[in-house]
C-alpha cells in the first residue's frame, strides 16, 4: 500500500477523480445508494460467491452485454454499468465449488500512461473506464466480498489519472508498490514466483503479491484498444501483474539475451535456439507480416507472443473481462481517438475472448499471430473466431448469437506495417481457415 505522503501526491495530480472530475462526482456517487436497493433480496450475501453458472458451465464461449453509456465521461451512467454488470455475472452461492467471500479479489484494470499533451478528455480511452470499475466493486461488496487488491507494475505516478487511486482509497483496495531491488528476488520481498510448465522464454515469472497465493481469485479488467502488439486486451493486460523489469515483454532481444545477468537464472537457457527455431517455421508457414520492415518487427512480435504464452500459463484468471463502453484506436498511449461502443466482453478463457475483440475491431485473429502461437503451444484449440460460441447477455441471460450479430468497429493499429501501407491499418490479411493450420 503507498504510504500516506505517496497517496497524497497521488492525490494532488492536476487531473483526478476530485479535480477534473469534481464537479460530477456527486451524481457519480449518489447513483450507487438507488442501485444498492434494486433487488437487494437476490443480493443478500452468502458464504459463498461465483461467476454466473452458464458461464462456468461454457467456459469456451465468450459473453457480449450490450451497455446504454450516452457519452464517455457520463460518470453515472458508466457507474451504473458497471453495477448491473457486476449484478448480472457475480452471484451468491452455497456451492461447493464456489469461491469464499473470504478470498482476497485482486483487481487488474487496464492503466496505461498518457504521452501527450492532448485534453484529457481526448485520452479517456487509453485505460478501463474508472466509474465502470468502481461499479463492479460496489457489485462485489454488495455479496460481502471485502478484502480487495489493486495490482500494476507500471507508472505508479500517474495512477490517479483517471481517478483510480481515489477510488481505490474511497473502497479500503490496497495497491502495491512497483519498485523493486535486485535483493528482493531472492528474498522474495512482496512477490510470487511461478515456475511455467512448458517455458520458451521465461522458466520462472514473478508476479506482485498476492498474486497466485492461495485463497485469491483474479479478476481481470481489460480495455478495449489499439496497441502495438495489435490490440491490448485481456491476456496483455496481465502482462501488468508481473514485476519490473520481467514486465518488459516488448522490447526483443534487448530483455532476453540482454537482460540483466541476475535475470538470466530465469530465461530459459536455451532461450535462443527455440526462439529462432519457432520463427523461421512460422516464416516458412507464412505467418502473417512476417515480412515487415516495422519497428516493433517480427522477431519482437514473436518474443512478446512466446512470453506472454509463457505468462498466460502462470496465471488462473476467475474471469475475464473487456470493457468497452468505448473503444480506441491508435498506439494505446497518447495517439489514438476514442470511439462509443458501448460492449462488455467477457468469459473465462482470455485468450478466446481476446479472439472475438479483435474481431469486433476490425482485425483478423488468424493474422494476428499471437493466436496461432498460443495453438501451436498448446493453449488454445483454434484461432478462428468463427468456432468460438458467442452469447448476447440479454436482460440477465445469455442468449446464443453469431459473430455477425455484432457491429464491428474498426481500431486502427501500428501492428507489422507492410510497405506501402499506412502507418495506423487494420490487420484484416485474408484468411482461409479451412487452410491454414498450426
Amino acid at each position: 500500500m503507498p504510504c500516506p505522503r505517496a497517496l497524497e501526491r497521488l492525490r494532488q495530480r492536476p487531473v483526478s477523480r476530485r479535480t477534473f472530475l469534481g464537479s460530477s462526482l456527486g451524481s457519480a456517487a449518489a447513483a450507487v445508494a438507488p442501485y444498492e436497493l434494486i433487488g437487494a433480496p437476490a443480493r443478500l450475501p452468502k458464504a459463498h460467491f461465483a461467476v454466473h453458472p452458464f458461464v462456468e458451465a461454457n467456459p469456451k464461449a465468450v459473453f457480449i452485454k450490450r451497455t446504454n453509456v450516452p457519452h464517455k465521461m457520463d460518470e453515472a451512467a458508466k457507474l451504473k454499468a458497471g453495477i448491473e454488470f457486476a449484478r448480472d455475472v457475480f452471484v451468491p452461492s452455497e456451492a461447493a465449488n464456489s469461491i469464499p467471500i473470504s478470498h482476497r479479489v485482486i483487481l487488474k484494470p487496464n492503466f496505461t500512461s498518457v504521452r501527450n499533451q492532448r485534453p484529457h478528455e481526448e485520452n479517456w480511452g487509453t485505460g478501463t473506464d474508472p466509474q465502470f470499475y468502481e461499479g463492479i466493486i460496489v457489485g462485489l461488496k454488495e455479496i460481502g466480498l471485502k478484502k480487495f487488491y489493486f495490482l500494476e507494475a507500471n507508472n505508479f505516478h500517474s495512477w490517479n489519472y483517471r481517478g483510480l487511486a481515489d477510488i481505490n482509497d474511497r473502497h479500503g483496495v490496497e495497491m502495491n508498490e512497483p519498485e523493486r531491488r535486485v535483493r528482493n528476488f531472492h528474498d522474495g520481498y512482496e512477490m510470487t514466483w511461478t515456475k511455467v510448465p512448458d517455458p520458451v522464454v521465461y522458466t520462472s515469472i514473478p508476479h506482485y503479491a498476492p498474486v497466485n497465493e492461495p485463497d485469491t481469485w483474479l479478476l481481470n479488467i481489460a480495455k478495449w484498444k489499439a496497441h502495438g502488439m495489435c490490440m491490448t486486451l485481456a491476456t496483455k493486460n496481465e502482462q501488468g501483474l508481473v514485476v519490473k523489469p520481467f514486465v518488459r515483454f516488448c522490447p526483443g532481444w534487448n530483455m532476453v539475451t540482454g537482460a540483466p545477468e541476475w535475470m538470466q537464472p530465469n530465461i530459459h537457457r536455451d532461450v535462443e535456439t527455440r526462439v529462432n527455431r519457432y520463427f523461421e517455421n512460422h516464416r516458412k508457414l507464412g505467418y502473417a507480416r512476417y515480412d515487415s520492415r516495422a519497428n516493433l518487427s517480427p522477431m519482437h512480435q514473436e518474443i512478446w507472443a512466446h512470453k506472454t504464452c509463457d505468462n498466460a500459463q502462470t496465471l488462473k484468471t476467475g474471469l475475464a473481462v473487456i470493457e468497452g463502453l468505448y473503444g480506441r484506436d491508435g498506439d494505446g498511449f497518447g495517439v489514438g481517438n476514442d470511439k462509443l461502443t458501448n460492449l462488455v466482453m467477457f468469459g473465462k478463457d482470455k485468450l478466446r475472448l481476446d479472439m472475438i475483440g479483435m474481431y469486433l475491431g476490425g482485425h483478423e485473429p488468424g493474422a494476428v499471430n499471437l493466436f496461432r502461437i498460443a495453438k501451436e503451444r498448446g493453449l488454445l484449440d483454434t484461432f478462428n473466431p468463427w468456432e468460438v460460441p458467442v452469447y448476447e447477455w440479454v436482460d440477465g441471460k445469455p442468449v446464443a448469437r453469431k459473430l455477425s450479430d455484432f457491429e464491428r468497429t474498426p481500431f486502427k493499429t501500428y501492428y507489422l506495417q507492410k510497405d506501402g501501407e499506412p502507418l495506423y491499418h487494420l490487420v484484416d490479411d485474408p484468411v482461409d481457415y479451412s487452410k491454414v493450420k498450426v
